[in-house]
């Protein structure tokens, strides 16, 4: 037999629920047989799937249950693993400045795995669980990402995106001459076989607000530096609204952006092949911090070289 130990962050959770966190790599048809056959073990006494658990408690099944086991635990990692920059730690929140080409999820090297990597030695045993990203940014998109390091952490940052406090900037460079600062709303539609979002009367409501930071003007080409502040949440919501109001994100060829010029970079100490297809930065964001103290956190990642130096040289004031 297996033998797992319930720690303090599954008491009173459901026996089935458990079992899905802490066997992640068993098929959830297997937990449920072993359930339903009364193979699943509670100090010693078969337990259903709805059974409230109790910290200390022994689950035990058997070993060769999916003829494989639990992964054991990592043995002590890197005290900060090579890719893993980290802007904010605490006890419930872990603050991360994603580089751009990073997947948070993924079968390789992902933020995702570093993180786990960097936490599975500080952390208290716990079966039900598991640090994780609790937003996402697409792969070529940079800047803060919020983990959790506890329960309490994960459950706090959800609530808070449930009910929109948490306030988020990012920086972009759009094609065109944006005139003036206002607000893009629309009904946003994610079409899955595409994986693209578009205006749609099917789709959600969509708001995304944004000022001018710069402009430039050169030849035929002309660019502006928005930072933008999305008050929904909507999957690609920046760079399906820039796009639907006539500035697509530079180089952004899925919402019909053209290449960045080469010029942007020729200066810069890297080569054009190395920045990412287009450029936003997920700049600023704060919440409140558990607790009932009510203190916000309010962070903000660096830009990128690649980004910071076309700016620099380039853009001029925007309005």
């Amino acid at each position: 037999m297996t033998i797992l130990s319930a720690a303090a962050d599954d008491q009173g959770r459901r026996l089935d629920r458990v079992l899905r966190k802490a066997l992640s790599e068993f098929p959830l048809s297997l937990i449920h047989r072993l359930l339903r056959e009364g193979k699943v073990l509670v100090d010693g006494r078969p337990q259903g799937g709805d059974f409230r658990l109790s910290a200390g408690q022994e689950i035990a099944f058997p070993a060769r249950a999916g003829g494989r086991s639990p992964a054991p635990p990592s043995g002590p990692p890197a005290l900060r693993p090579p890719g893993l920059s980290i802007i904010y730690e605490d006890a419930d929140l872990l603050a991360l400045n994603k580089r751009a080409g990073m997947e948070i999820h993924g079968s390789g090297e992902c933020l995702d795995s570093l993180v786990r990597a960097y936490l599975s030695p500080k952390l208290p045993p716990s079966l039900s669980f598991r640090p994780g990203p609790l937003h996402r940014l697409d792969r070529p998109t940079s800047g803060i990402v919020i983990f959790s390091v506890s329960l309490r952490g994960a459950r706090h940052v959800s609530a808070l995106l449930r009910e929109g406090k948490i306030h988020k900037r990012y920086l972009a460079l759009v094609e065109g001459i944006v005139a003036a600062p206002g607000c893009w709303e629309d009904s946003l539609f994610r079409d899955r076989e595409s994986r693209r979002t578009f205006v749609s009367a099917e789709g959600r409501s969509a708001r995304t607000r944004f000022s001018v930071l710069g402009l430039y003007s050169g030849g035929e080409d002309a660019y502006s530096l928005l930072a933008l502040e999305p008050e929904t949440g909507r999957s690609h919501q920046i760079r399906a609204h820039a796009a639907a109001h006539g500035h697509p994100l530079g180089g952004d060829k899925k919402y019909g952006g053209r290449p960045l010029p080469a010029a942007f970079f020729s200066s810069a100490p890297y080569q054009a092949g190395q920045v990412p297809p287009f450029l936003l930065h997920a700049w600023k964001l704060s919440l409140p911090l558990p607790g009932e103290n009510g203190k916000i956190l309010s962070l903000e990642a660096p830009l990128p070289d690649y980004f910071l130096s076309p700016i620099e040289k380039f853009f001029v004031p925007g309005k």
